[in-house]
């Protein structure tokens, strides 16, 4: 445990220190001929370098910036352009532009590459190695989600408008050290208020604006952000002039659904806009109308507070509308340093709304942007791509709408190979019936340990269940030399005494299917004389079991009549299964032995019962369904837990699916972790026939509480106890047994559990109406990977929390376990597995922090 939380705090120390790196700030100011270059970045590290600038790079700016113009000229946002394509001019502008374009660009980052700044790049460079872990390749990084965790902004801000406008998005630093996970994005040089920074796991809302629209047309981008494929992710509301609409209503509105309560992520602007020096630029709304940045302060104020994060301006000239943004706290801004095209206004547009629909930030959006319009449109919209700019805030991570959603929630459960593998195999492993059994064994040792700590034990009342067992020594002092078939005449003896004692029900778990002549005519004296006792008649259930010849080993008929009596089965499922009723009232199948006897045991406590006579004719186990069912329907629950109607009815659909695939899911389990002396006493039949009695109790008493009891005559032990083989009665102590054993004798190390031991066990559940359901693996694995996925995917997304949420993921673990333990000695009696769930959650857990994901060290 201390290295795994010296490891934590690695890699908790990693994630923070690597936060610090992500970001980096460049300021640049010119100063007569000289620029001086300042960068910043983790906790007060930085860099000064000064260089000359070349005042070169300012003409060759405005003969791009003004063959731009020409190229463009009336072409510009502002005049209707309907055509896709720009129409040759008289002057080739068009390669005139082009050349300007390479000329600014090769000059400029000549100067930006020359070794006076080396020491600023070869730090940037440095810093982009040391913030970008080593990712598993796993079908998507392990931030994926947070694109800002592997790249290194670089914040550029400039002191100069004249500098702002040049292109520094075309700054290429990452190729001369081999990284590819630097970005430039521009920060205002100015920043007073501070900025929100919210999740967006919904629909993004978007406030948009359309200007002046003479000789425009914005229905092609007002058709785009209303079609049905965006509005699975986004509600837009627009609000637009139209010919004849009142100005001041007009300005009214915007300021109206400017600060609407229910706020906007997203607010978005197309028309003419211009940069002003003192007002932060202004919008044209309506023909001959604006409106200036800063008689919109207070309403965008109020719309960051409310969630406003993102702001794009379509239109021209945004520099200084991006700064005054951003010194308001919008998180980020979108515009045009230079005037643009209606076309590429529009293509824009379309480009950046269907990336941010692909759920990239808006970084990742206005590259992919870019870059469609430098490699594919650059023919007809030459250095159009240089035109967009992102302003962020420093404080906010860059902006994306987060997939949601019940297909991302599916989606996201989607396991890594490596996990596949790992719950694959943790799936096939609960599948397999040993291992159920042992998990099962051992989860119930765990039940009995908690119920003696819990003091959930219940020993001073009379259990409900007697065993008189024939074990050696009653074999050896009744001199039977061969128990195999038990002597019969010696069970009448049993049989004998315990009428002679009252016994209310007495059950027999020996098979009496084959007739002995010398011996029947004794046992079936002494059944007929208990069943005819006027004080008190007993009841009879005798064992069956299936043929193998594929019928049903009964009583047979010289000794018990199915009239008066009946047989229970007596099979003992692997793995401590119990014994169940046939799905339904008409299933031939016998009920279990077990059940008969708790049945017996209810009926003999009602005089309105059917009783067991001698001479009736009809089947007895007919009578008593019969009798069952009309109690039923008078709601006597107690008569409902022996019928097609109990707890196996209620399981059958998913008992017999699992069944069918070899599984035995939500079969009900005998609950070894009550203490035997709770469930049953046991007598030897030889002191039975002695009167010896339990200490501190005379014959008075023991048959008292015997009539309140269920009896069941049973092998005691001895090594051929059993239908088809020696030592097939006896089996291997179980966990729980063992454990109430070794409480009782400590030094008792070994020792068997008796088939009559197992009978009594159900026979107590069926009359307790306990029937303890385990709950599959499988299940509770399947449900697990839906909270170790969603868990590992907090921790991974948000590491700070990680101390604390893994305290409380500890405390629930031992929540759960609790739980899991008074719901299995609860009324509803359920077994929540522990083991293998908990293996599969804390594997989630660890792999969100495993070094295999962070090169930590």
């Amino acid at each position: 445990m201390p290295e795994f939380c010296s490891k934590y705090a690695r890699i908790l120390n990693f994630e923070l220190e690597r936060s610090d790196l992500t970001n980096v700030y460049l300021k640049i100011k010119k100063v007569d001929k000289l620029c001086f270059f300042e960068l910043s970045w983790g906790k007060g590290q930085q860099i000064t370098t000064e260089i000359y600038f070349p005042e070169k790079i300012f003409s060759l700016y405005e003969k791009w910036q003004t063959n731009y113009i020409n190229f463009y000229d009336k072409k510009l946002r502002g005049k209707v352009i309907n055509q896709g394509f720009v129409a040759p001019p008289p002057t080739d502008w068009h390669a005139k532009l082009v050349q300007a374009e390479f000329q600014l660009l090769r000059e400029f980052n000549d100067w930006l590459n020359s070794r006076e700044l080396f020491k600023i790049r070869s730090t940037i460079g440095r810093i982009s190695k040391e913030s970008q872990p080593q990712v598993v390749k796993e079908g998507k990084s392990y931030f994926d989600d947070y694109t800002d965790s592997y790249h290194v902004n670089i914040f550029i801000s400039c002191n100069l408008l004249e500098l702002e406008r040049l292109p520094w998005e075309s700054w290429v630093i990452g190729t001369e050290f081999a990284s590819d996970n630097i970005r430039i994005v521009r920060q205002a040089a100015n920043i007073i208020q501070t900025t929100s920074d919210a999740v967006i796991n919904r629909k993004a809302r978007i406030l948009g604006i359309f200007g002046d629209d003479t000789n425009l047309n914005f229905q092609e981008e007002r058709k785009f952000l209303e079609s049905k494929s965006l509005r699975k992710i986004i509600d837009v509301k627009f609000v637009d002039w139209k010919e004849g609409k009142d100005v001041n209503l007009l300005k009214e509105e915007i300021l109206t659904n400017l600060t609407a309560e229910k706020g906007w992520d997203i607010l978005f602007f197309a028309g003419h806009s211009n940069e002003t020096n003192l007002t932060g630029g202004e919008i044209a709304i309506a023909p001959n109308a604006s409106i200036s940045l800063s008689e919109l302060e207070r309403p965008l104020t109020i719309a960051k507070n409310q969630g406003l994060q993102v702001a794009i301006f379509n239109s021209c000239s945004g520099l200084s509308i991006a700064n005054k943004l951003i010194d308001l706290g919008i998180s980020q801004v979108v515009i045009m340093r230079e005037k643009i095209h209606n076309r590429v206004a529009i293509n824009f547009l379309i480009k950046f709304i269907q990336a941010l629909a692909e759920y990239k930030d808006i970084h990742e959006c206005l590259l992919a942007t870019t870059q469609y319009l430098k490699l594919e449109k650059n023919l007809i919209y030459p250095s159009s791509y240089l035109i967009p700019s992102l302003f962020r805030h420093p404080a906010a991570s860059s902006f994306r709408i987060r997939p949601f959603g019940f297909k991302h929630f599916l989606k996201r459960l989607t396991p890594t190979p490596l996990e596949a593998v790992t719950i694959s195999t943790l799936a096939l492993i609960s599948l397999q019936l040993p291992v159920q059994s042992w998990l099962l064994e051992k989860r119930i040792l765990v039940q009995a340990i908690y119920r003696q700590l819990t003091t959930q034990v219940d020993t001073t009342k009379t259990p409900p269940v007697l065993l008189v067992q024939i074990d050696n020594e009653s074999i050896i002092k009744a001199r039977i030399f061969s128990p195999r078939p038990m002597n019969r005449k010696y069970m009448g003896q049993i049989i004998d005494k315990l009428v002679e004692l009252k016994a209310s029900v007495v059950g027999i778990d020996y098979l009496l299917d084959r007739t002995d002549e010398k011996r029947d005519g004794a046992i079936a004296k002494s059944i007929q004389t208990g069943l005819n006792n006027p004080s008190q008649p007993t009841r009879f259930v005798f064992a069956t079991t299936r043929d193998p010849q594929g019928g049903w080993l009964r009583v047979h008929p010289t000794i018990a009549s199915s009239n008066w009596s009946l047989s229970g089965e007596i099979e003992i499922l692997p793995g401590w299964y119990m014994q169940l009723l046939p799905s339904t009232n008409s299933n031939p199948k016998p009920r279990p032995l077990a059940s008969l006897l708790a049945l017996s045991h209810e009926l003999q406590q009602s005089s309105h019962s059917p009783q067991p006579q001698l001479e009736s004719k009809k089947d007895f186990w007919l009578q008593v369904s019969s009798y069952i069912h009309n109690n039923i329907k008078n709601h006597n629950y107690r008569s409902e837990t022996f019928t097609s109607k109990s707890a196996r009815s209620r399981l059958q659909p998913l008992t017999a699916f699992s069944y069918y695939l070899g599984q035995m899911w939500l079969h009900p389990i005998v609950d070894f972790s009550i203490p035997p002396k709770q469930v049953y006493q046991k007598i030897p039949a030889w002191k039975l026939l002695e009167n010896q009695l339990p200490k501190n109790q005379n014959t008075s008493s023991f048959s008292e509480k015997l009539q309140q009891q269920i009896i069941i005559i049973v092998p005691g032990g001895y090594g051929e106890a059993g239908t088809a083989q020696n030592n097939e009665d006896n089996f291997d102590l179980p966990a729980a047994k063992g454990y109430w054993t070794r409480q009782d004798n400590p030094y008792n190390t070994r020792g068997v559990l008796t088939g009559g031991e197992v009978h009594a066990y159900m026979t107590h559940h069926y009359l307790k109406n306990r029937m303890v359901v385990p709950i599959p693996d499988l299940w509770m694995i399947a449900l697990v990977i839906l909270l170790g996925k969603l868990t590992s995917g907090y921790l991974r997304k948000n590491p700070e929390q990680s101390p604390k949420f893994l305290i409380l993921l500890t405390v629930g673990s031992t929540i759960y376990t609790l739980i899991s333990l008074q719901l299995y000695i609860s009324s509803a009696a359920i077994l929540l597995p522990w083991f293998l769930p908990t293996i599969t959650f804390w594997y989630y857990l660890l792999r969100a922090f495993s070094k295999k994901r962070l090169n930590y060290e």
